[in-house]
């Protein structure tokens, strides 16, 4: 379980620790920060992937996802008695995301390329540093391996420190070229357990939406971020997953209702039947919330649940009716796995108020800074360059 995460340098976040539990609540109003919280790990998650700097590439590239304020905000700005005012920079510019979980902590530092003649990928960002340690907080003594500049040193099984890698080039990532068994065991254990993390964002409700379509009848542990294999998943839960669960989850939502997968030429459908009705609903006939809580409902009654499942927003569309019932939800598959929940609806952060674990952070933005009021924040040492 990651029970700390690091944000720095990112859009409104100028520098952020935040201590995480098995059900974190992240709230605030429109504008605070809460959707550059839900970027930055999501973010976090594409270094496993190998897609960091194709990620920020897509988002308008470093430049325009660097943190705009000031380095520093100053007392006397925050208590009103001078003006919020630019200042010479005396740190390198940067943007820092970092985690530490029970048994490992990794943390990386992008910066701005050196350019290079004859390239056209001048604004790719580069990979300044990176670590990866056991324990809360990283130092020297508990660095499993470390990178600056092109160079990976790792500690190995006789205590000493050596180089790995010495030419690793700046748009690499030493999670996808130094994590094998031979090289560095704990990094690659610790890249497949992040790409094993799953966020879903605003699923596709409307009417060409690729939950409402037939799919491929193949078992699928897990739903795709776009919900386009929901019959799939949801079928796949009833047969080696939690199938009572599943029922109940949907007749506490929807009294009465139970939900059928048909099968034609091997391709699923979904169904609902409904209290009431002589037939099932087809997937195209279902409302938009309907739809989307049978994809959330997929998602959270997962039989293989990850280390980690994000949600972003996961109330639209609802009905209030239905936040309690996933609040209920989410309370459950907390127990699973870990879960961030990223909101603007209190009545879901009132529904899950009572689950066991829950850590609720209300992000507020004074000064364009995301901070967090009154935050015990943890332990946290980033990377050296």
């Amino acid at each position: 379980m990651i029970h700390t995460l690091a944000i720095a340098g990112y859009r409104s976040i100028r520098s952020l620790v935040l201590p995480l539990g098995p059900l974190t609540v992240i709230t605030g109003r429109n504008g605070t920060g809460k959707s550059s919280f839900y970027r930055a790990l999501r973010l976090l998650a594409e270094v496993a992937q190998g897609r960091v700097v194709a990620a920020l590439a897509a988002e308008g590239g470093l430049a325009s996802t660097l943190w705009a304020g000031p380095e520093r905000i100053g007392a006397a700005v925050r208590r009103g008695e001078r003006p919020l005012e630019g200042t010479v920079r005396g740190g390198p510019v940067s943007l820092r995301l970092g985690f530490a979980a029970e048994d490992y902590g990794y943390a990386i530092d992008l910066g701005l390329p050196v350019p290079q003649n004859g390239s056209m990928f001048n604004r790719d960002p580069e990979v300044k540093a990176e670590a990866v340690w056991a324990g809360d907080v990283l130092s020297r003594r508990n660095a499993f391996a470390t990178r600056a500049g092109p160079a990976v040193t790792a500690l190995g099984a006789d205590g000493r420190r050596r180089v790995l890698i010495g030419d690793l080039p700046p748009y690499e990532s030493m999670m996808t070229h130094a994590a094998d068994p031979q090289s560095l065991a704990e990094l690659l254990v610790l890249r497949e357990r992040m790409r094993r993390w799953r966020f879903y964002d605003h699923f596709r409700t409307d009417a060409a939406a690729p939950a409402r379509a037939a799919t491929a009848g193949t078992r699928t542990p897990a739903l795709a971020a776009d919900g386009a294999d929901l019959a799939a998943a949801l079928q796949t839960i009833r047969e080696i997953g939690d199938a009572a669960a599943l029922d109940a989850a949907i007749d506490d939502a929807f009294p009465g209702a139970t939900v059928e997968i048909g099968e034609t030429n091997g391709a699923f459908t979904v169904g609902m039947r409904q209290k009431g009705l002589l037939r099932p609903l087809a997937a195209a006939e279902l409302s938009d919330g309907t739809l989307r809580y049978l994809l959330l409902l997929a998602a959270l009654l997962t039989p293989r649940p990850p280390g980690l499942i994000v949600l972003n927003e996961p109330e639209t569309s609802l009905h209030p009716d239905l936040l309690p019932p996933l609040g209920r939800l989410i309370g459950a598959a907390a127990t699973r796995c870990q879960i961030v929940v990223v909101t603007h609806a209190a009545p879901l952060a009132e529904a899950l108020a009572g689950c066991r674990g829950l850590v609720r952070h209300e992000l507020e933005k004074p000064f364009g800074e995301t901070e967090v009021e009154g935050l015990d924040a943890p332990a946290w040492e980033w990377p050296p360059r």
